[in-house]
C-alpha cells in the first residue's frame, strides 16, 4: 500500500497550506508529516496523498508550486525532542525546494534545500574540521559522505543524495545546521583550511570501467556513468 502513496512538500509553509487546501477542495484524503519543533529551522511540513491526487492537482491547480513528489516511506527513526532552535548567524533556516527520487537508488530520495543565511564564511572552517570532506578550488562548495548519503554544501543551498525519506533529509539538514553554527562559534580556535582534497577525475574512473557500454548500470555509455559517478549522482555499486 505504501508504494501507492506519494510525499510532497514545498519551500514555504504557506505554499504547503495552499496544497492542503487544494487537496481538500478536490476531495482527496491526505495527511501531514509535521516536523518536530527541534527541526523547525530546516523543515516545512510534508503532505502524503495518492498518485491519483497528484495527477488531479496537476490538472485542477496548475499554479501550485511543489518541491517534487517521491514515494512515501514511513520514517524508521523518531524526530528529536526539544524546543525550536534559535536562529544562528550562518544558517538561519532552510527548506526543501527540490524533492526527487534518487537516480542512483530508486529506494532513496534526492533533495535540494535553499537556505536563509550564508555558509560561505564557515566553509573553510568546516573543511578544516572535516578531514574527509572535499572542497572546490574556489572554496565555495564542500562535499562529504554521511553514511550512504552524499552531501554538498554551498553558501546558500545544500544537496543531499540518497536520503532514506523526507524525515531523514530533515535530520541531515539539522545536523549540518548545528555543525555549521558550532564550527563558526569555535572559529577562533580553528585554522581555516583552503586545501582541496582532490577526487579522481572522471577520465580515471572511466579507465577502470569495462568500456563495453552494456547499459546495465542504467547509463547509455561507460563514459556517461563515469561522469555521473564523479558528480556524485550515482553510486559506485551501480
Amino acid at each position: 500500500m505504501e508504494g501507492e502513496l506519494l510525499t510532497t512538500t514545498a519551500a514555504t509553509r504557506a505554499e504547503l497550506e495552499r496544497i492542503a487546501r487544494a487537496l481538500d477542495a478536490c476531495g482527496f484524503e491526505h495527511r501531514r508529516i509535521e516536523p518536530a519543533p527541534a527541526l523547525a529551522r530546516v523543515a516545512v511540513p510534508a503532505a502524503v496523498t495518492s498518485r491519483e491526487a497528484r495527477m488531479r492537482l496537476a490538472e485542477r491547480a496548475p499554479a501550485l508550486v511543489f518541491a517534487g513528489w517521491v514515494e512515501y516511506r514511513p520514517a524508521p527513526v523518531s524526530m528529536p525532542e526539544g524546543p525550536e532552535p534559535e536562529a544562528g548567524p550562518c544558517f538561519e533556516s532552510g527548506a526543501i525546494a527540490v524533492l526527487q527520487p534518487c537516480v542512483a537508488d530508486d529506494t532513496k530520495i534526492r533533495l535540494v534545500a535553499h537556505l536563509a543565511g550564508d555558509l560561505g564564511p564557515v566553509l573553510p572552517y568546516l573543511n578544516a574540521v572535516m578531514q574527509t570532506a572535499s572542497n572546490t578550488p574556489a572554496g565555495d562548495t564542500l562535499t562529504y559522505m554521511e553514511g550512504h548519503c552524499m552531501v554538498v554544501v554551498y553558501p546558500r543551498r545544500i544537496t543531499i543524495a540518497k536520503a532514506d525519506e523526507i524525515v531523514d533529509g530533515w535530520l541531515t539538514l539539522e545536523r549540518i545546521r548545528r555543525m555549521a553554527e558550532q564550527t563558526w562559534a569555535n572559529r577562533d580556535g580553528i585554522e581555516p583550511c583552503y586545501e582541496t582534497r582532490k577526487k579522481p577525475p572522471a577520465l580515471e574512473i572511466f579507465k577502470r570501467l569495462p568500456g563495453s557500454n552494456c547499459g546495465l548500470c542504467g547509463e547509455m555509455t561507460c563514459m556517461a556513468f563515469a561522469l555521473r559517478l564523479w558528480a556524485g549522482e550515482v553510486g559506485i555499486r551501480q
